[in-house]
């Protein structure tokens, strides 16, 4: 499986983007072939090898005609030209994904309903639908069947827009970022703009560090600026995923109770799986002057904090919570339907590298049919292990 990287060190844009994966192989006749199924016109395509600080990398460009007139459009009418244009079905479904999750956003920011047809403003210019049907284009060319990315490093700073003086990170860009790893630099300079954000949001499958992988292609894209404090790059690593476990972030809330009946943590479990909590338990423990209490501690996504949170204050008698973020390996896990001489049982297939295979039949199936049949629940159970594996 081939997989592309995302290492944003110096923040990510559009053209940033289309840089890095020109610097990395994809050529510019390609991509100009391949956007010229929009039908659009009114621009050219650049590119040129610049230096940012001590590093060599690939500076796209989408140069508008003046006399395009076509600036600004509507989220509709950008989907409605991708979906007419003879692009690849896969290329047509990443780049509309990006669009639709940047409309979101907009549609937040702006105080306006998601259904109500939304003007991109600069994110309607044809730069714009360029970069961002261009780096789906980019991505089947070059095969990349999963996209991974490093933390987002963002600046600090105002810029004018059509909506007068903005705050950078620009709101959208914040927006689209919600429940991605991110930390504000002070660069006084736009790192991440929207364009990079959603196209992070759309594709990337998780963020972290670089994946295990054999790295066959390297590009950099360069930013328009300079920066004083490092090269405004944007680096991303092509290459073949080496066998490794599944890696993903989550959320560690915990809250230490000690006024509290424990026959409410029943009540308080059964709320917070059902808010999207991934695993919830509680560890005895002494408080101060040796007072026996429990921790609570809750795993979930990062972007479930608040909602979680909200759920611990409501239903418990804590007044505060503590949290962190963690990495954590996981198997690939597969729900199937097995037929067994009992029944119909759902069971869990959980597999990783070096042959790594686990079973669990699902317990209230095994309970149900042990019952039902009148047969002991560790035969049901076997039963179900025996007919999957």
């Amino acid at each position: 499986m081939k997989i592309a990287y995302f290492d944003c060190f110096s923040g990510i844009s559009g053209d940033m983007t289309i840089g890095a994966f020109l610097d990395a192989g994809l050529k510019l006749k390609t991509l100009s072939r391949e956007l010229g199924r929009l039908k659009l016109k009114g621009y050219e395509l650049e590119k040129a090898k610049v230096m940012r600080g001590a590093i060599s990398g690939t500076k796209f460009d989408c140069l508008a005609h003046r006399h395009d007139g076509h600036s600004h459009r509507s989220l509709r009418e950008i989907l409605r030209i991708i979906d007419r244009s003879s692009l690849k079905k896969k290329v047509k479904d990443d780049a509309t994904e990006i669009f639709k999750n940047i409309g979101k956003a907009e549609a937040v920011i702006h105080g306006v309903s998601p259904k109500k047809d939304l003007y991109l403003h600069e994110l309607g210019d044809i730069d714009s639908i360029v970069d961002i049907v261009g780096t789906a284009i980019a991505i089947d060319e070059l095969g990349i069947d999963e996209v991974y990315s490093s933390k987002i490093s963002l600046g600090r700073t105002f810029v004018n827009s059509k909506h007068g003086i903005l705050p950078i990170p620009a709101p959208a860009t914040l927006e689209l970022l919600k429940g991605i790893p991110a930390r504000i630099t002070p660069i006084g300079s736009e790192l991440v703009t929207p364009t990079g954000a959603g196209i992070l949001k759309t594709l990337s499958k998780g963020f972290g560090e670089m994946p295990q992988m054999r790295i066959s292609r390297i590009g950099y894209g360069a930013g328009s600026k300079e920066l004083e404090d490092m090269p405004n790059m944007l680096r991303v690593v092509i290459g073949e995923a080496e066998e490794s476990f599944k890696k993903d972030r989550v959320l560690v809330i915990e809250t230490n109770i000690d006024d509290m009946s424990p026959q409410y943590f029943e009540y308080l479990f059964e709320r917070l799986f059902k808010e999207g909590a991934l695993d919830v338990y509680t560890t005895t423990i002494q408080m101060k002057k040796t007072r026996p209490a429990f921790k609570l501690t809750v795993i979930s996504k990062p972007a479930d904090l608040e909602k979680i949170s909200g759920v611990i204050f409501k239903e418990t008698t804590t007044i505060g919570v503590r949290y962190h973020e963690v990495d954590r390996l996981i198997l690939e896990r597969e729900l199937i339907r097995v037929k067994t001489r009992y029944g119909i049982i759902r069971v869990k297939v959980s597999k990783g590298p070096r042959g790594i295979s686990i079973i669990s039949p699902e317990y209230e199936d095994c309970v149900r049919i042990a019952r039902e049949k009148r047969v002991p629940l560790k035969t049901v159970c076997e039963a179900a292990k025996k007919f999957s594996s």
